[in-house]
């Protein structure tokens, strides 16, 4: 068998992905002339090297956003710090917040104000797991199989809990955010159980830094106006900024990065 030829095929898959191409894996089997198993092992091997993420019936880019929620909590910490700092402003006395797995949410839960009799319901693991550290908040830990992509619990079992509840505030997570195409992410499951959130909460939030406004993943949670506010980072181009507002978009915008700052154990 000569083995140059999968290689040359896998290269090939390998390249689209890397210029954030999606691929299906029955597509691929007629265009190369193999078996849809050949493929699956093609993929199987370019997501084990970090390539790209499998989807069912084939596989997508690996994006900042697609990346498991744990490899991305420390990334542009200063910038998704600033978002929150933007996003607590709105925060009441006494309101139950949900805090979607998100790694840019996970940076709200050193920020809460202190002393307002704060209760933090969260489907993600290292939200969970900063929210206990804070002896002021309540802690409603949203349970489940835990989906490491997503960073928390998703599932049947966490859709029917939050279907029980009365959000006042909800901040939920997004891995892409268009005017046309809404907030959206990469996983059905993720989309199913934020569209849960958002139908029982009575204000709700999106942050998003710069890198994901005017993109799509294949999964829409809702439209752009059906988001109360969304907070922008200081410096988004002035083009997203005015396509969002005509979209229907309340937007904040984040106050400049302090750099070199961190905050994990409190608010300010």
């Amino acid at each position: 068998m000569n083995e140059e030829l999968p290689l040359a095929r896998r290269d090939s898959i390998a390249g689209r992905l890397a210029d954030g191409q999606s691929v299906v894996a029955a597509v691929l089997a007629a265009e190369f002339g193999v078996s849809e198993d050949a493929i699956r092992r093609d993929l199987r091997a370019l997501a084990a090297q970090g390539l790209c993420r499998r989807v069912y019936g084939g596989a997508l880019p690996v994006t900042p956003a697609s990346r498991p929620m744990a490899a991305r909590i420390d990334e542009a910490s200063e910038r998704k710090q600033a978002l929150a700092r933007a996003a607590v402003s709105s925060i009441q006395r006494g309101e139950l917040l949900f805090l979607d797995s998100s790694s840019t949410n996970f940076a709200l839960v050193g920020y809460l104000p202190e002393d307002f009799g704060l209760t933090v319901a969260t489907n993600s693991i290292d939200i969970a797991a900063a929210a206990l550290r804070r002896s002021d908040l309540q802690l409603v830990m949203i349970g489940g199989t835990v989906d490491p992509v997503v960073g928390g619990c998703v599932d049947a079992s966490a859709l029917q809990s939050v279907a029980r509840m009365n959000i006042d505030r909800c901040f939920l997570g997004a891995c892409a955010v268009s005017p046309k195409g809404g907030i959206s992410v990469f996983d059905m499951a993720d989309a199913a159980f934020k569209r849960a959130v958002l139908a029982v909460s009575e204000h709700s939030a999106v942050l998003s830094t710069n890198e994901k406004l005017d993109t799509r993943s294949p999964y829409r949670v809702a439209a752009i106006e059906e988001i109360d506010c969304f907070i922008v980072e200081h410096d988004l181009p002035r083009t997203h900024r005015l396509a969002l507002a005509e979209a229907g978009a309340s937007i904040v915008a984040a106050a400049a990065p302090v750099l070199g700052h961190a905050c994990t154990e409190g608010p300010l």
